[in-house]
Parts: structure tokens; sequence; C-alpha cells
């Protein structure tokens, strides 16, 4: 069988878009003409590359092995045109990266920190709620999400989740307060700044409360980390967050670290979809230890 480079082409542009419609139009060819040349791919390759489900394409088990053919024939054939046009051989990686919107900057940037200086390397960072990301990486228009829940895989969806770090949720305040006792005694009379209910955090906490039977004063309810962290800097309110959200704050000692909630935990989870290749940029972000971009007390479960 000789493949087809024009249909794969067509394929491609399908799959990048995941709209059959919008692609049609990016190529200035009908739908019609579009689905008949993806048939003849199909053809010629004895699998479907498509499930159908109403107006909707997704990608099945051999259309997410040929996107990944697709990607890196259609990318290569990108830099010998560059090549050509300015005599310097590109030879970047693009690696995207999607990342929940409340998910600590600071774990963020410590997590990519080792190919943030690397030029041979195009690095796209987005940002949006798990179902969307998660819409774009079965897409393959992501390679990555960085997130602090675990997702469920399927046939259908074959996302992986692994586990790459946990570390301990404290109780952050102003700095040089006189604090003695534990978890209890630290909390009970206090305003505080705790994530909203939804959160996995909010719920362990909300279980302590219920053991030691307390009553806290809620302050303010705050899902994204980055406003967290700024109100628990500037309101003087104790605040229940994992210690990486405020890192540059407790080295300066503006805030303090009044210690772990007992058994509580975030977790930083690294969703991918099953590949038959994975990059060598991705592999070096996932081989890192986990105290290369959280604090030292984080436990290291990289593997």
């Amino acid at each position: 069988m000789k493949l087809n480079y024009h249909h794969l082409y067509y394929f491609w542009s399908v799959a990048r878009t995941g709209h059959l419609t919008r692609a049609a139009d990016a190529l200035h060819i009908s739908q019609s003409a579009l689905s008949g040349q993806i048939r003849k791919l199909e053809e010629s390759l004895g699998h479907d590359l498509f499930i159908r489900e109403g107006r909707r394409l997704k990608l099945s088990e051999a259309g997410r092995l040929a996107f990944s053919y697709a990607e890196e024939i259609f990318r290569q054939g990108e830099e010998l045109s560059a090549l050509f046009d300015s005599g310097v051989r590109p030879n970047r990686e693009v690696l995207r990266i999607g990342a929940v919107a409340t998910l600590s900057r600071n774990f963020q940037e410590g997590f990519l920190q080792p190919l943030l200086d690397r030029e041979d390397l195009e690095l796209s960072l987005q940002s949006s709620h798990i179902d969307e990301l998660l819409r774009r990486l079965s897409a393959h228009r992501l390679d990555l999400i960085l997130s602090n829940q675990a997702v469920q895989g399927s046939e259908q969806n074959p996302w992986r989740s692994r586990l790459i770090a946990k570390q301990p949720v404290s109780i952050i305040g102003p700095s040089g307060i006189q604090v003695e006792g534990e978890f209890a005694d630290v909390v009970r009379g206090r305003s505080l700044i705790v994530p909203g209910p939804d959160n996995n955090i909010r719920q362990a906490f909300d279980q302590l409360c219920e053991y030691h039977r307390l009553r806290p004063n809620i302050a303010a309810e705050v899902d994204d980390m980055a406003m967290m962290r700024l109100l628990t800097r500037d309101t003087g309110h104790f605040a229940i967050m994992p210690p990486v959200v405020v890192r540059d704050e407790l080295r300066s000692g503006a805030l303090e670290d009044y210690g772990a909630l007992p058994g509580v935990f975030e977790e930083f989870y690294a969703i991918s979809i099953r590949r038959q290749f994975q990059t060598a940029a991705l592999r070096e972000l996932l081989a890192q230890p986990a105290e290369n971009f959280l604090n030292q007390d984080s436990v290291d479960l990289s593997y």
C-alpha cells in the first residue's frame, strides 16, 4: 500500500480542528469532498479513523495513532520549508501544556522550569476548566494536562492520570503570631480563607473540623489559588492552602506556616493520553523529582 499524503493532510486538518465544517472552510473545499478524501484514506489503511457521533467527529484508536504520525510528518514538512526559506533549520520541538485554571502558578512554573530556557523548544501554555482541557487533549491539541485531581479514562477516552507529587496542606498566616497547640487550637477563633466547597482540600478540612467539633469562622471561599495567595498576604487572615502557593512569601517572612493539617495533602497529576511515542521534553518533565518544583517537605512520587 502506498500512502496518499494528500488524503493524510486532509485527515490531519480535520483531526486538528475536531470539526469537519471548519476544516473544509480552511481548505477551501466542500464538506462532501473532504469526507470523500478521508474515506479513501480509511479504505487504504483498512481502519476507521473517526467515530461519528451525530455531527461530532472523535478520533478512533487507529485515528489517534495515525494522527501522531501525521503530526510528525507535517511538522517536518514545515521545518523543510523554513530551511529553504531562511537557510536555517529550526528543529524546534513543540510542547503544549494545559493547566486547570485554579492550579498554583508557583507549581506550574516550578514544574516547567527545566524547559523555560531551551531555545530549541516552543512551549505553549493553556489554562481552562478540566473538561475543556480534556477535550483538547483528546483532539491532540495538548500533550499534557496539569491538574490537582485525577480523571478516569476509558476505551473511548484513554486518559492516563499520573500522580507526580503531593505535599501537605498547611495553615498559613501572618508571621510572628504566637500560636500554641495543634490543629484545633490554631484554627479556633480565627478568620479563615478556605477553598470552595467542591475542592478536595476543603472537603478534607471540613471533615477535620467535624471530627474536632469545630465551627470555623470562614471569611472567604476562594477557588483560584492566585487570589487566595493575594488575600492571605494582604488581609491578615489565616488560610488553608498548600505552602507552594505562597512559597515566595514564606521565604521572605511575610507569611508563616503554622503547621500541616493532619492527613491532608494536595495531589498533583499529569494527565496524558496513551500514545506509542513520548517526546523527549515530556519525558524530562515527568522524570524530575517532586522537590524540584515544590518545597523541601514535599513527597517525591516521580518514578
